[in-house]
């Protein structure tokens, strides 16, 4: 019989405190939240105000595009004005330019000859453009000056930079190419 006693004992102790939890006035945490959010009040710092824009101009217009020729020559020339810059490229920056020097060589090709006296002059077409080609004359990009003309192809003698970066001479040729007919 003692254990029912003691059950009943825990059983009582048990409604007390369930009692005292369940009450259904929340007063006092509803007047501690509104002293709560009377006294704390935000920190919100102010925006600052945006900085105006101010559009510039472009200047662009008259630089030296990054894909021309003329970038490349501008560069050799300060290049060219280095104690290092090679006796080679050095004669070919201070003449002037001929107009199949701006065509790269393997768009030229050679479509025939012709006998002027003792000078022979090589036709070659660029653009759908014929030209006349004589020994002494520049083609391509590399300052290819045409060294001897025969009946099948130009010899050039070219000058280029090799993995080190030093201006060395090489020959090329051009081929005369020949047409089918209709």
């Amino acid at each position: 019989m003692k254990t029912n006693g003691i059950h009943g004992g825990l059983l009582a102790a048990a409604a007390v405190l369930l009692a005292g939890c369940s009450g259904t006035s929340q007063d006092d945490l509803t007047v501690w939240m509104s002293e709560q959010r009377a006294t704390v009040r935000p920190r919100v710092e102010p925006v600052s105000a945006p900085t105006p824009f101010n559009p510039q101009a472009y200047r662009g217009m008259g630089a030296i595009s990054p894909f021309s020729d003329e970038k490349l020559t501008v560069l050799l020339r300060a290049e060219s004005a280095s104690p290092l810059t090679s006796s080679l490229i050095a004669a070919e920056m201070n003449r002037r330019k001929e107009p199949l020097e701006f065509v790269p060589l393997d768009v030229i090709t050679m479509v025939g000859i012709l006998q002027r006296g003792n000078e022979r002059v090589a036709l070659v077409r660029s653009d759908n453009l014929l030209y006349q080609v004589r020994a002494g004359n520049y083609l391509g990009q590399n300052y290819g000056r045409v060294t001897g003309i025969t009946e099948t192809q130009i010899s050039l003698r070219e000058i280029v930079q090799d993995a080190a970066g030093e201006w060395i001479e090489r020959t090329s040729t051009l081929q005369l190419q020949e047409v089918a007919g209709p």
